[in-house]
């Protein structure tokens, strides 16, 4: 079966698990049919609606009476011609705010159809494009649709043209799909600063549900992409749908239920703010939107979007490539470093078994604090005085990788740059609205594109970089959505400049942790900084929430010193790892400040994480159905896995525990061995007074956990030993708050 198939006016698009089903109706409106489970285009007929009548009071666009958009399910609706439904287009051409785009054909691609200035998916096996035209407003449409089978993924976006007098451009999605569906719930994940992706679950009912971001970026505040499952999915079973949106501005998503329980999906730039005026001859193409389904769970939703991203968003040298180990700067000195203390810092790392050494902000111009600096790129060589090529020669012969934090996007009042060019920063006609004491500039500028570009490239090459943080601190105020468009499409061609002639750099975004974490940015960057919170009990909701949307190998995730700066909660040495190492694992600490069981403890992390690192970045990511205080992450491929257990507060009297791993296979044995580490207790708990004490008297060892069991005992759950419950042996797991438990399960050859 062809990914793309047209026979008379039906369409059908097909990956290896779904089918998409639209057709062209007797008024030339695109009728959507089905998207989900596969079907052939013979049954369009069948599954499509059965238009007879009317209801009384509707508005026709035929003489007969018959023809009522609003109660169509459709694949793109105007205004003004009856359909009532919120609309994917807004715009007024001649003082007229009606529009009525209709079918003028197709043309088949095979393979992609690339946006121009906006970050694209790559591999499609074939593309759709379905023209439509709107006479009286002398514009056209196209209506991309590109097809990943193996990913179960379709990408639609669509383009307008003006081909009469000026357009103005209030609103343009980038898809509109309308599902006859009932008993949903929409998945959405809103969150802030040091506190993203959370996610928030609504029943869908009638009426409309409006969400999104108007801060000038994707934004902690709601990412991009959401979910919509039936009341009954859960994680390994039943029907769910999933959307993204491959831009990293402002955004908005619509889900809207009319009266007869059909159920209107939309999303893409925010039309807040946006007024766009298309001249004769000009368009305006929207961000490319990713979709798919499955009947399979939310796990293997889940699935596609990983393959997806993988494959086909994430490209360059580190495209499935395994990433290094880093420690970062940032939490173990914030602005107080000298070069002695970053040497002897990278020297400590590297003994530890760290790879990569990444010096955060604080290394340029007047930079002692967050006031000062931003927007000069002259080394402090108070802090440094063989400059940043001495210091990263000097950690080289180290053997270990250097990288270094920018925030390229952002200027000081207080900075040489300022003071040569306020005019590049934004401002607006009201005083300057201030964040983190610093502006924006104005990426527009061509000026200022070439600056950012030529004095980044200098610090890379000169500095014989190998890995960049590209922060970005604060959110956009006072400008349109207009120059919101312009401003992100002058961020991706500064980020193609630098990093597309240097394919052996590592490019990890940052946005204030997850502010900018979006398919857009993924284009660009292989992995993105997801969230200043560091807490890994914080860090459970966070990585969870983009599990849903994205694969771990896109997330950066580190161990820091408990106490945590973010919460002041102390949390075991062992759940930071093992919180961490689903994802891109880095340290974030003084390592002066561990004592020498620490790190021992971080020595054996290390060496455990780099025997499973392409398994823990790259393989296939399962959440486990637990109650609110407990998680399980697990990470698999055909022979191998990592499961990991997560608990909260503990209790008295805990209830016996499982360890539950679905998708191994049934009939062959596993061995399945729990990873050995310190329990760090206070020395008056029971548990030290009793016995088992390290040798630095400071913990209890966990205890040596070995099971054998078959795939379908594990996808049962084999019993694990009581936890603690005031009473000690040897064999009893004593976690404490916040513990964990990490398992790797290996397919034992026959």
């Amino acid at each position: 079966m062809e990914p793309i198939e047209v026979k008379d006016h039906f369409f059908a698009l097909h990956t290896e698990h779904t089918s998409y089903l639209f057709c062209v109706d007797q008024y030339l409106h695109l009728e959507h049919i089905h998207y989900g489970a596969s079907v052939d285009i013979s049954d369009a007929q069948a599954l499509r609606l059965k238009n007879t009548v009317p209801y009384g009071d509707s508005v026709t666009v035929d003489e007969e009476g018959r023809m009522c958009l609003d109660l169509i399910p459709l694949e793109w609706s105007g205004n003004g011609r009856g359909d009532y439904r919120p609309s994917p287009i807004s715009c007024t051409a001649d003082g007229s705010t009606t529009s009525d785009f209709l079918y003028d054909g197709y043309d088949m691609i095979s393979g992609d159809a690339p946006l121009t200035d906006l970050p694209s998916p790559y591999g499609a096996a074939q593309t759709l494009v379905i023209h439509l035209t709107d006479n009286i407003m002398h514009a056209c449409m196209n209506l991309y649709y590109a097809v990943y089978p193996e990913a179960d993924v379709i990408a639609r976006w669509a383009e307008i043209i003006n081909n009469g007098s000026n357009l103005v451009l209030d609103r343009m999605m980038s898809y509109s799909l309308d599902m006859n569906e009932d008993d949903l719930v929409l998945m959405t994940f809103k969150g802030q600063w040091a506190g993203e992706v959370h996610l928030t679950e609504t029943e869908v009912v009638n009426g409309t549900y409006a969400s999104g971001a108007d801060h000038g970026f994707s934004s902690s505040a709601c990412n991009p992409g959401f979910l919509l499952r039936k009341k009954d999915t859960s994680e390994e079973y039943g029907q769910a749908w999933g959307f993204n949106l491959m831009w990293s501005g402002s955004h908005h998503e619509y889900v809207s239920m009319d009266e007869l329980g059909c159920v209107r999906i939309m999303s893409g730039v925010s039309d807040d703010r946006l007024t766009l005026t298309l001249h004769k001859g000009e368009s305006f193409t929207a961000p490319a939107a990713v979709m798919t389904y499955s009947d399979q769970g939310l796990n293997d939703l889940s699935h596609h979007f990983h393959r997806f991203v993988n494959e086909h968003v994430v490209r360059g040298s580190w495209k499935e490539k395994e990433r290094p180990i880093l420690i970062n700067s940032w939490e173990g000195f914030y602005f107080d470093f000298t070069e002695e203390k970053i040497l002897k810092l990278a020297s400590q790392a590297k003994d530890l078994g760290i790879e990569l050494f990444v010096l955060d902000d604080g290394w340029f111009g007047k930079r002692n604090d967050d006031r000062a600096g931003l927007g000069d790129y002259n080394t402090n060589l108070q802090k440094l005085p063989h400059g940043i090529r001495g210091l990263s020669d000097r950690i080289h012969d180290l053997d270990m990788k250097f990288g270094l934090w920018f925030e390229p996007e952002a200027v000081n009042p207080d900075s040489d740059l300022y003071r040569r060019h306020p005019e590049w920063a934004m401002h607006d006609i009201y005083p300057d609205a201030y964040g983190r004491h610093e502006f924006l500039l104005d990426l527009t500028n061509r000026e200022v594109q070439e600056y950012i570009i030529a004095q980044v490239s200098k610090v890379l090459d000169e500095g014989n970089i190998d890995y960049v943080k590209w922060d970005m601190n604060r959110q956009m105020a006072g400008q349109n959505g207009a120059y919101d468009i312009a401003y992100l499409k002058a961020l991706y061609h500064i980020l193609d400049a630098v990093f597309t002639p240097r394919p052996q750099i590592l490019f990890e975004s940052c946005s204030s942790g997850g502010n900018r974490f979006d398919l857009g940015m993924m284009c660009y960057s292989p992995q993105i900084w997801g969230s200043d919170d560091t807490d890994p009990v914080e860090r459970l909701d966070i990585q969870k929430g983009y599990s849903y949307l994205y694969p771990q190998s896109t997330w950066g995730a580190h161990v820091s010193m408990a106490p945590h700066d973010q919460t002041m909660r102390d949390t075991p040495l062992s759940t930071r790892f093992h919180v961490a190492a689903y994802g891109q694992l880095g340290y974030e600490l003084n390592t002066d400040e561990l004592n020498e069981t620490e790190k021992e403890e971080i020595k054996g992390e290390i060496i455990y994480y780099k025997a499973h690192r392409y398994l823990f970045q790259y393989g296939t990511f399962d959440r486990t159905d637990l109650n609110q205080d407990k998680e399980q992450f697990t990470v698999r491929n055909e022979i191998e896995a990592v499961s990991t257990k997560y608990r909260r507060l503990v209790h008295a009297a805990p209830k016996q525990e499982t360890l539950r791993v679905m998708h191994l296979d049934g009939h062959s044995q596993y061995e399945v061995t729990g990873r050995s580490h310190i329990l760090f207790l206070h020395p008056r708990t029971a548990a030290m007074k009793q016995g088992r004490l390290t040798e630095s008297r400071e913990g209890v060892y966990a205890p040596e956990e070995n099971y054998q069991a078959s795939g379908n005992a594990l996808k049962q759950g084999i019993r694990l030993p009581y936890l603690f419950n005031g009473y000690f042996t040897k064999e009893i797991r004593i976690p404490g708050d916040f513990g964990s438990e990490m398992y790797y399960i290996k397919k034992i050859e026959k």
